[in-house]
């Protein structure tokens, strides 16, 4: 029968006591005991928090590596410690290792006293046998395993518990946001037809336009909210991937650049700017456009008109550094922490529309990049949006 390897830490401060609990231990047949023997509470708890521990002759230090010890005998009377302190001050300080307290006092209060404050058995020296030594701490590490697989059940529990919470405000503010969101813009585009079908014949044509304009801005507006929900479900299932490719960094940014001017007209003035020669990388150009597209249309939904956005890039040291700077209302201090958590939005936005979805999709972007993003805002001022992400592809240092 293979013999069972159990490592044990003595805390006595007799050294005749030692000699005996070491003679019972070399007698006892069906498992290989390994003793450390400590003299002081102190050294006990060193030794059971640095798992690096004197031998039994005292003059040697084991690996780092070996094992942390399967169970504690403690002596409650010691240089550095008396009675039930001895036994709580070590629970404290180590409270998943299995202890036995083991004392010459036999008083029934103590034994209980002791098992109250969590030792698993409560043994007497002159009462001591090797069965009983055996037995004691053969059932004191079995039920120590039991207390601690029950423990981490019991986590496993919480934590799935707090996940199934979590997911289901999650879908509760999801049927929240979505039925509001898609409720304006299929407002606008009811009213709008229900105008042009029965009133066609009295609107001029500059009316008639105006009134298409707004279905076409109503189904883009529910266009990109779909766009969004989709790639959030892409994300929270994991199928969303990274997939670098070669691109020029300058030529991407001064193009969305272009495309954000055009679309803005005369009404915000967006200013790119490059710094670095090494633009070339290799990055996700649809996560980039998901960032940066983002990113710009906040700056301009929360700015004034007539107002300047700076859309900067540095490279440098192997990094690319994005700057999306506005003038805008800027966000709250308190606001600004959970700012790129799912469907979270800035105290002070008032009536303008939004999601909650665009930053928590930036922040994931940034991620399957290998990057880091950080906000930097002050009320009233502006906001500075601040990406990092390594120039060298993400995939190729995995």
């Amino acid at each position: 029968m293979e013999k069972i390897r159990i490592h044990i830490l003595l805390v006595e401060d007799s050294p005749s006591d030692a000699r005996l609990l070491r003679q019972i231990f070399l007698h006892a047949s069906q498992e290989e005991w390994q003793m450390s023997h400590v003299e002081r509470l102190s050294e006990a708890i060193d030794a059971s928090r640095e798992n690096s521990l004197p031998t039994l002759d005292n003059s040697q230090i084991e690996s780092r590596r070996q094992r942390r010890f399967d169970l504690v005998l403690l002596d409650l009377s010691l240089p550095d410690s008396i009675g039930l302190d001895t036994l709580k001050e070590f629970r404290v300080a180590i409270p998943d290792i299995p202890v036995v307290v083991l004392t010459g006092l036999d008083d029934e209060d103590l034994a209980l006293q002791a098992l109250a404050e969590g030792a698993q058995d409560y043994l007497v020296k002159d009462q001591l046998t090797i069965q009983r030594l055996v037995r004691a701490i053969r059932y004191a590490i079995e039920r120590s395993e039991i207390i601690n697989q029950l423990r981490e059940s019991e986590e496993r529990t919480r934590q799935a518990l707090a996940k199934e919470q979590e997911l289901n405000e999650l879908k509760s503010n999801f049927v929240a946001m979505v039925s509001h969101e898609f409720r304006t813009p299929m407002t606008t585009i009811q009213t709008s037809i229900d105008i042009l079908e029965y009133n066609s014949d009295k609107l001029t044509d500059e009316r008639k336009t105006k009134y298409f304009d707004r279905i076409q801005n109503a189904i883009n507006q529910m266009l990109q909210l779909l766009d969004e929900v989709l790639f959030l479900s892409k994300t929270e299932a994991a199928k969303l991937e990274y997939k670098p490719a070669p691109l020029n960094l300058e030529n991407f940014c001064s193009e969305l650049t272009d495309i954000f001017q055009l679309s803005a007209g005369n009404q915000y003035n967006i200013i790119f700017s490059s710094q670095g020669e090494h633009t070339q990388t290799q990055m996700d150009e649809d996560l980039l456009n998901c960032i940066f597209t983002n990113l710009l249309s906040n700056a301009i939904k929360y700015s004034p008109q007539n107002s300047t956005i700076r859309f900067d890039l540095i490279c440098k040291d192997g990094l690319a550094t994005f700057q999306v700077k506005d003038q805008g209302m800027g966000i709250p201090l308190k606001d600004q922490a959970r700012l790129f958590q799912t469907f979270y939005r800035a105290s002070n936005v008032g009536v303008i529309q939004g999601t909650g979805l665009g930053l928590s999709i930036v922040k994931k972007c940034v991620d399957l990049h290998g990057g880091h993003i950080q906000l930097e805002s002050e009320q009233d001022i502006g906001t500075t949006v601040i990406v990092t992400l390594p120039l060298r592809s993400f995939a190729s240092r995995q």
